[in-house]
This record gives C-alpha cells, sequence and structure tokens, in this order.
C-alpha cells in the first residue's frame, strides 16, 4: 500500500535537523504561507525587504509563492504573476493565460515542486541535513530548485542532469550553489540513464537520499495546493461573467505541474486537462519515443505521480517550432514585426518571461481552443515554468546555425508556427486510452525501479488514493509548525 508522510520516523534525525536550523537561524514556511504570503510574519517581510530574490539566504524560502512582486531584489508580496496573450498573437479567440515562473527564486517554479519534497522529509525525521545530501534528479529545473532549497535547508546536494541541457543550469549549479554536478548521458528524453545514475548511488552512497520528482508526491502536492489555487485566484480576478474555465495545458514532465488540474476539477468539473509533450517524443500520445529540444519535459516513460485518469487530452508539438518562436519572441527583430501586426510593445517587451517548454505550452493551448472551437468566454490556463534568461546560450547557438535574425524570417515563424498551428497531432483521451498509459507505468516503475505492481493497481483502482496524496500537506503544515517551535525561532 502506498504510504503518507505523516508521522516522525527518527527522533535522532529530528533532533540534528532541529538544531542545524536553530543554529543558522532557518524557519521553515508553511505550504500555506507559499499559498497566501499575508500570513508571514511582518518581521520576516521586514528582513527580505534588504534580501534579494536569488540570494543565498533561508529567509527566501519565504519566497517560494507565485505572489512574489516582480522585481530581483528588496520585494514583497502582491498578486499573483500571469500573462495573458491577445488573440492578435495567438490567432485564436479563446483567452490564454500564463503563470510566470521568473519571479520565483531560481528563475523556475521547480523550487517549489522541491520543497514539497524535501520539507516533509526533514519534520519527519527521513531526512537528517546534518548527515545526509540530498539527491535531484532532474532534466533541469527541478535540480536546481532542489539544490537551492538544500542550501537554505543547511543541507548538501548532489544534481543530476543530461550533458546536452543548457550551459546556464550547469554553470550556475557549480558556481553559485557550490552542488555536486552529474552530466549524464544524452538530452531532454534521457531519462532512465538519470535513473540508472541514481541507482548506482543508492548503491554506493549511503549518505545520499533522492528526491526523484517523477515518483515523489511531494512534487504533484505542491503544485495541487499552490499553483491549482493560484490559478484560481487569476480566474477569479479576470473573468467575466460569461466566461469559463476551459482548460488546463501542462506539459508532462515531471508530472507535478499537471496536478494543478487535479484541484481545478474540485471547483471547475469539466475543464479539460489537457498534457502537452513534444512530437518527437510522443510517449503518451503513440507509445513514441527520440529526442527533442523542449528542455524541462523529460520523457519516453509516464511519471508515477501523474493522475492519467484526470488526464482529457494529449498534444504533441513540434520543438522546431518552439525553437522558432523563441527567436521570434526575444529578437529585435521579431519584435518589431509583432508591433507591426498590431501587437503592443507591452506584450512584446514581456515576452521574454516565457521559456522554451512555455512556448509549447501555448502551441498546445492553441491546438486546444481550435480542437474545441472555443470562443472568447473560454479562459485557457498554463505555466510559463522558466524564461528566456535560462537559454541565452540557445539564442547565441541558433544565430551560429542559421544566421542572424531577420523580420522576413519573423513573418516566416509568425505565420506558420503560431497562425499555422492546427488541430493535429493530439488525442482526445477515453477511458480505456488513459488506462493504457497507465499501464505503461509498470515497464519503468515495477520493471525497472522496484515498485509493487499492488501499488500500481492502487494508484488506479482507488477511488480516494489521489485525494489523500494530494492532501497532505494540511499534516505538513501541523508538523512545520511544531518543528518551528522546536527551534525557538518563532517566538
Amino acid at each position: 500500500m502506498i504510504k503518507l508522510i505523516k508521522n516522525i520516523t527518527n527522533e535522532k534525525a529530528l533532533h540534528n535537523a532541529v538544531n542545524r536550523f536553530r543554529e543558522r537561524g532557518i524557519v521553515l514556511p508553511t505550504f500555506e504561507q507559499q499559498r497566501n504570503p499575508e500570513l508571514i510574519p511582518d518581521k520576516i517581510k521586514a528582513q527580505l525587504k534588504n534580501i534579494g530574490l536569488w540570494d543565498i539566504n533561508p529567509l527566501n524560502l519565504f519566497r517560494i509563492t507565485w505572489k512574489n512582486e516582480p522585481k530581483g531584489k528588496g520585494g514583497l508580496f502582491g498578486k499573483v504573476n500571469f500573462i495573458e496573450l491577445p488573440k492578435e498573437l495567438t490567432g485564436v479567440e479563446a483567452r490564454i493565460i500564463l503563470l510566470l515562473g521568473k519571479w520565483f527564486p531560481t528563475g523556475a517554479h521547480k523550487v517549489g515542486a522541491a520543497y514539497g519534497c524535501l520539507a516533509p522529509r526533514i519534520i519527519t525525521g527521513e531526512f537528517d541535513p546534518t548527515y545526509h545530501k540530498a539527491v535531484w534528479p532532474s532534466t533541469g529545473n527541478y535540480c536546481r530548485g532542489g539544490a537551492f532549497d538544500s542550501k537554505l535547508m543547511g543541507t548538501e546536494s548532489v544534481a543530476i542532469l543530461p550533458e546536452e541541457m543548457s550551459k546556464e543550469r550547469f554553470t550556475w549549479l557549480r558556481d553559485v550553489i557550490g552542488s555536486e554536478v552529474i552530466a549524464t548521458h544524452g538530452c531532454e528524453s534521457n531519462v532512465k540513464e538519470i535513473y540508472d545514475k541514481c541507482w548506482e548511488i543508492k548503491a554506493t552512497r549511503p549518505d545520499c537520499i533522492i528526491f526523484n520528482q517523477f515518483d515523489e508526491f511531494g512534487n504533484a502536492a505542491w503544485h495541487y495546493n499552490t499553483t491549482g489555487k493560484a490559478i484560481e485566484e487569476v480566474f477569479n480576478e479576470i473573468k467575466t461573467k460569461d466566461s469559463k474555465l476551459a482548460a488546463y495545458i501542462s506539459a508532462t514532465g515531471s508530472a507535478g505541474t499537471i496536478a494543478a488540474g487535479d484541484y481545478l476539477r474540485t471547483f471547475a468539473p469539466h475543464v479539460k486537462v489537457v498534457a502537452s509533450e513534444a512530437l518527437q517524443c510522443p510517449t503518451l500520445l503513440m507509445n513514441g519515443f527520440g529526442g527533442h529540444r523542449i528542455e524541462g519535459i523529460g520523457d519516453k516513460h509516464v511519471p508515477w505521480v501523474h493522475n492519467v485518469k484526470n488526464t482529457d487530452v494529449v498534444t504533441a508539438i513540434d520543438d522546431e517550432d518552439c525553437m522558432r518562436i523563441f527567436r521570434l519572441f526575444n529578437e529585435k527583430e521579431g519584435h518589431n514585426y509583432l508591433k507591426s501586426c498590431g501587437i503592443s510593445q507591452d506584450v512584446t517587451e514581456n515576452l521574454h518571461l516565457i521559456g522554451i517548454s512555455g512556448i509549447g505550452n501555448i502551441l498546445s493551448a492553441i491546438k486546444t481552443a481550435k480542437y474545441y472551437e472555443m470562443t472568447g468566454e473560454d479562459l485557457i490556463f498554463s505555466i510559463a515554468t522558466d524564461s528566456a534568461e535560462m537559454y541565452q546560450s540557445r539564442l547565441d547557438e541558433l544565430n551560429e546555425e542559421k544566421g542572424r535574425y531577420s523580420e522576413i524570417q519573423a513573418v516566416k515563424d509568425f505565420e506558420k508556427c503560431i497562425y499555422g498551428t492546427k488541430a493535429d497531432t493530439m488525442k482526445e483521451l477515453g477511458y480505456n486510452d488513459r488506462k493504457a498509459i497507465h499501464n505503461l507505468k509498470y515497464f519503468t516503475w515495477i520493471e525497472q525501479q522496484g515498485k509493487e505492481v499492488e501499488d500500481l493497481n492502487q494508484l488506479w483502482y482507488d477511488r480516494n488514493i489521489w485525494s489523500q496524496l494530494f492532501n497532505q500537506v494540511d499534516r505538513w503544515d501541523e508538523m512545520i509548525r511544531e518543528f518551528n517551535e522546536r527551534t525557538g525561532l518563532v517566538k
């Protein structure tokens, strides 16, 4: 049976953690405070005014929220950060809204998913920060978020990611965080190679604990409770009397972010939850395989934490379209052409807030709008996990490979890659389609990763298990408050 994290398991490790946090002045925010930063004590807010968003300071644990002021230093909190794309850009009547991960510490929301994995293990004594190292297997942003959280929580980290990921990720992990970095073979799609390295570490390094985002329910629980509720707030803020929450789009990746769709279904039962993946590796669409360039959405398997029963549609996006739009959104010539098409300067100046996977999500949203013939009353929400800041080296590579960007190329990219998006390479899932995708978990998780087939069946047949897994955070908040009291730092 799948176990919930709800009780102290090692009092000695917990004692060591309490002492470490007391010595270093580390206070853990509750998940409720990350959803609602107005609940953060005024004393902590006053200190944050002198701290940069990316500073290696334990108080930045309180900035793991969608509601940071969009500024690099000294900002506090406001409303959820998002951007709405006009129909002049998307070519569809449906309103497309993206939450922005740029304004999290590390510049990506994965810092929250990692918190959802590490914090519960510390407060239960399963992780001793004075002895253990936290291992973060990832295709990019998750290991960055995990390494950042580890540093702030007074422990060491090991980051594992494919060698073909962007240079910016490796440089920051090594030079800023001081994390041990292991580069595995391959690209975004080579997840098994990461798992193989985890097995090697388990066998040879007893001081290491693996936080695998693909099977850590803390990842999905954080998004269910934090990302899902952030989307609800934005929806209530911008809706009209006729508006409908029509769809939620998420790259599958670790299946953490898509768990926000489970929360959205609690108040919008008819919302379409859409899983986006790369056409070059259409695992969910057609059991496909391959390599691709949409960084941040590792694939060729179905994550353990993906509640496939709650997924309505799968879309597959051509990574070439994403790379061409990435140039369109980030080159001066691209901006000039977009403005000539009637797209405001306010919009074009903010397109850098959308990274490559966010562009893939936009294209999935356009496909969904066209497939379901959506109107201006339909709101489609998605996520820009990170920003173009993470991929400047990719722009340099593209300029070297294809030559300097031009307005003629901008015309081609806009017409073909955005306006030319069709409702193809996608599939509306029936019951048996979903079960077929769920069954694919067997080959990764039972045959390769040592999980039990009874647990796999429980994830499909137990009608209460997903709700229980997603709603663990209420118990975690109780234990966080008890932990902080033991450190004596909240008085």
